[in-house]
């Protein structure tokens, strides 16, 4: 059994809750994952390995992760709620795009040290903190920048044959 395992077996025995086959699958496939997940999206791989678990039961072990520290909520922003690994994972913060959806994970020992000094300051005790930053990834940049070059080069040939039409 994984250390993850163990926790999560601890924590539903605690709340006087059954271990389960269900439960198991939940956990493995969340564990499996290492992509943010909404209910919805962990519904959907769970049910293709088993479609006689239902959504209320991956909504359900969702929370039992979350308060067994393995699972962390986190939004960005779309309306949803998202989960990503939390057990022995570093802290990190999320670069999130607003054209494509795309999130980029990263650290900043140097944002740490602005938080910590902030919080010192203003004699702040901080539990936790959530940093996302909302813009468009370099890819979505390339994208739009290519479609414009091709809609100039379109309108350069039209006005090209228009220009020699008129002669």
């Amino acid at each position: 059994m994984s250390e993850e395992q163990e926790v999560f077996l601890t924590h539903i025995q605690k709340k006087g809750l059954k271990r389960t086959a269900q439960r198991d699958l939940i956990l493995d496939v969340f564990l499996r994952t290492e992509e943010h997940l909404s209910s919805e999206d962990l519904y959907r791989l769970v049910h293709k390995e088993d479609s006689s678990v239902g959504q209320t039961t991956v909504y359900r072990t969702l929370k039992l992760l979350v308060e067994a520290g393995l699972a962390r909520e986190v939004r960005f922003g779309d309306g949803l709620t998202h989960y990503e690994h939390n057990y022995k994972h570093q802290h990190h913060d999320h670069m999130i795009c607003s054209n494509c959806g795309k999130i980029i994970e990263f650290y900043s020992a140097e944002l740490e040290a602005i938080q910590d000094a902030m919080a010192a300051k203003h004699k702040f005790q901080v539990e936790q903190h959530l940093l996302r930053i909302i813009g468009i990834c370099a890819d979505c940049r390339r994208a739009k920048r290519d479609q414009e070059k091709q809609r100039q080069t379109h309108h350069e040939r039209i006005l090209s044959a228009t220009a020699k039409s008129t002669r």
